[in-house]
């Protein structure tokens, strides 16, 4: 018998909109099931996604998608409404190779509208799909899904401020499972939230103001006093008068495990005929013990045991290696600070925050705020270091350049998740900082391939460098390195071949132990291979470029977008030097790298060292 009678008959969201409340519960506990069991195998995104079940279930019920669009905030809490949208057979390979996204896509399904992986993109998007759709004469509404963590994100507040221009057929759903969006509730606002949850409350509503509005002289004034009062009630009950100041309908709060109530909310809404925003608490990780217990490590997590919740120990990785860095230094020099948005864990900032809390900010998710705010403490002499993933950094490139570079001011970049990140695939991939980065003025590059590496990098940039740095390192640990390995802070290291070479291997970071062993397989099969391994790819120093111009053949290997990369640039430097040898760059050509283990994307792109060898044979 199955372990998903209900959830395996389930082909589009037409299927779930009959369903009594018994079947609606089974239903919840199926897909819970289902997501713990999926992401225990292959890793993913737990606590989010069990919280947002009932919520899902309450949508696919009421809104008629793909007509009515439903766009997921960062997307990392749309797994049961793939399972809800015909992908049930297809949910184990989440995250695979070949396999479903993690996040959002529009290739994978029509019920998909937009690519999700970045926070508080929500509400603008759904604002210029409401709009259109009003323009062309298009049914249908738009709901925008976003969690009070993305409220911490500015652009969220850019859309929510466009309520006047914004469309009635939009409506925002505020998933509030942490951050308290209004304050704490009395019982008497609690009640009044329950009668406002209902239709027969709506409709009575509407026939008094339409009484109102039809009485002469007197109506309007005594309908307009009326809300006035109203108004002022709510904000000393709700604090929510925040969206309706904006100019939107409020709604809620409202049990987010309670299916019945949120329908309820949802029909309300669409009878509105203004923009709507419904404010719905929900419980991270409900359902599953080991995901309540602890929300934040399973919110992001990889393969782990579904009957405990237990990992797998894990090994020394540079976000760790990191971590023991900066704390190292900030030990001694009291100007250092550590920055991050809303990734403390991941960044392997949790041990700072607790060692030197008055130096730690958490600006939310806010990369662009965190930015200039480092370039205000630079601005004082304090040393910022701002942690962040590759992918995360690209939402802060004009602050990079305007408040940071342009002012000559020393920030320290940290940027974790450089190169490639496997199954969180085409949103997350870290490959574009670095052509982001090359093109700003006054600011150094440094790649580190070993964790000794890594703290010597930031000393340097700490200590010896005048303007901004940053260093770029990949997810996970060091590969191998050759045994008398050992970093001296150089621009560049030279690894000879044991016989006179004319082909040489230019790389940097990790892809540097992929080619290190590379050239002891060559040597063995009688094929002279140099190794030029850049420590700081920008500015690159000079005398590497003349080193590289003595050999016949150069192959570049760069974990990164070719185009406006480290590769491009080296290949101009050598015309400059008149290199008259062959040059050959292997990068990844333009595209969006989709979901599989790093090892296969280094395959892929021929980045690994059987690619290597081949090459050079």
């Amino acid at each position: 018998m199955s372990n998903y009678p209900l959830l395996e008959k389930i082909q589009s969201p037409k299927d779930v909109r009959n369903f009594d409340s018994e079947q609606t519960e089974a239903l919840c506990a199926e897909i819970r099931e289902k997501i713990v069991q999926t992401v225990a195998a292959n890793g993913g995104h737990l606590s989010s996604n069990l919280g947002a079940v009932e919520l899902t279930v309450a949508l696919h019920k009421v809104f008629d998608s793909p007509e009515d669009a439903i766009i997921f905030d960062v997307g990392h809490q749309c797994y049961a409404h793939k399972l809800l949208t015909g992908r049930f057979e297809q949910f184990d390979t989440l995250r695979q190779k070949g396999g479903i996204s993690g996040f959002t896509n529009p290739e994978e399904s029509e019920y998909d509208v937009f690519y999700s992986g970045h926070s508080s993109t929500s509400v603008s998007a759904a604002c210029g799909l409401a709009k259109a759709k009003k323009l062309k004469g298009e049914k249908g509404f738009v709901v925008a899904v976003i969690g009070d963590g993305s409220l911490t994100g500015g652009e969220a507040y850019e859309g929510l401020n466009n309520a006047d221009d914004a469309a009635d057929n939009l409506i925002i759903i505020v998933n509030d499972n942490k951050m308290s969006i209004s304050a704490n509730q009395s019982s008497l606002a609690k009640s009044l939230a329950k009668i406002r949850s209902t239709k027969r409350y709506y409709n009575s509503k509407e026939r008094v103001r339409a009484v109102l509005m039809h009485l002469p002289l007197i109506g309007i004034p005594i309908r307009n006093r009326i809300v006035k009062y109203k108004y002022a009630l709510k904000g000393v009950l709700y604090h929510s008068s925040f969206f309706e100041d904006l100019g939107y309908a409020y709604l809620g709060p409202v049990d987010g495990h309670d299916v019945q109530r949120m329908t309820n909310l949802m029909e309300i809404a669409r009878l509105r005929e203004k923009p709507c925003v419904i404010h719905v608490e929900t419980i991270k990780g409900k359902g599953y013990a080991p995901a309540l217990a602890d929300p934040e490590r399973f919110h992001g997590i990889g393969p782990f045991d579904p009957e405990t919740g237990e990992t797998k120990p894990g090994g020394e990785s540079f976000s760790k290696a990191f971590s023991n860095t900066i704390c190292t230094f900030a030990e001694k020099d009291k100007r250092i600070c550590a920055v991050t948005a809303a990734m403390p864990t991941g960044t392997g900032l949790e041990n700072f925050a607790a060692r030197f809390e008055d130096r730690y900010f958490d600006v939310g998710i806010a990369e662009q705020h965190a930015v200039t705010f480092c370039s205000g403490l630079a601005k004082d002499a304090m040393v910022p270091v701002f942690a962040v993933y590759s992918t995360f950094l690209q939402r802060a490139y004009d602050q990079i350049i305007h408040d940071v570079s342009l002012q000559k001011l020393k920030v320290i970049f940290a940027i974790d998740r450089a190169g490639f990140v496997g199954a969180d695939g085409q949103t997350h991939q870290g490959l574009f900082d670095i052509p982001m980065l090359i093109s700003i003025p006054d600011i150094n590059i440094f790649a580190p391939a070993s964790f000794e590496e890594l703290g010597n990098q930031m000393y340097r940039a700490i200590y010896k460098e005048d303007y901004a740095s940053a260093i770029r390192y990949p997810r996970g640990g060091e590969g191998a390195l050759p045994a008398a390995y050992k970093p001296d802070g150089a621009d560049y290291t030279v690894l000879e071949s044991e016989t006179p070479a004319k082909k040489l291997i230019v790389t940097f970071g990790r892809t540097f132990c992929n080619a290190y062993e590379a050239q002891q397989r060559l040597a063995k099969a009688g094929v002279a291979v140099s190794i030029l391994k850049l420590n700081k790819i920008k500015p690159v120093n000079p005398d590497a470029v003349r080193y590289a111009a003595g050999f016949d053949t150069i192959h570049f290997y760069e974990e990164s977008i070719k185009t406006g990369g480290v590769g491009e640039h080296f290949d101009l430097l050598l015309a400059k030097e008149h290199y008259k040898g062959s040059f050959a760059l292997h990068a990844v050509e333009e595209t969006f790298v989709k979901p599989a283990s790093v090892e296969e994307q280094l395959k892929e792109f021929g980045l690994d060292t059987e690619s290597m060898v081949e090459d050079l044979k």
